[in-house]
């Protein structure tokens, strides 16, 4: 269980970054709802998860598939989740059947992923899947080789 003060302390920090993050986007021009913050809950207790999806909050995102997997079923399902960083192709039919309201997969970098999370999104009959695309642009070594780039 998460203590009171971490819940106090997460609830917080996100109030702050989420003023930053309207601030920004007001002198950019932008209205504040087209800025999306996703809340890292990466090695969080799902206790500090909870406290700041009571304080209002319902995007969050997790780097590890079997950490997403485990956490997922014990929160609120409107929670809007993000895989975020490098996902190994085995594992994508694993995150996809365990995590149903998985929204987003930030980001793939490689051709053999995006066609395996489409072909796992068809198998399971699920939502469409939004992904984003990771491309080098500027043609430097990246110290991974990708076939999307």
């Amino acid at each position: 269980m998460a203590s009171v003060a971490a819940v106090e302390g997460a609830a917080a920090a996100l109030r702050s970054v989420l003023s930053r993050a309207q601030q920004a986007a007001a002198r950019a021009g932008r209205a504040p709802e087209s800025v999306r913050v996703v809340a890292v809950s990466k090695t969080k207790p799902v206790g500090v998860i909870r406290g700041v999806y009571d304080a209002g909050h319902r995007c969050f995102g997790e780097n590890y598939v079997q950490e997403l997997i485990d956490k997922a079923p014990q929160l609120p399902e409107d929670i809007e989740w993000h895989f975020i960083g490098n996902l190994q192709s085995n594992k994508a039919k694993a995150l996809l059947a365990g995590v149903p309201s998985l929204d987003m997969v930030e980001s793939v970098d490689d051709e053999k992923i995006a066609n395996r999370l489409d072909r796992v999104v068809a198998d399971l009959g699920r939502k469409p899947l939004k992904v984003l695309v990771q491309v080098n642009t500027s043609g430097e070594e990246c110290g991974y080789s990708s076939s999307l780039l």
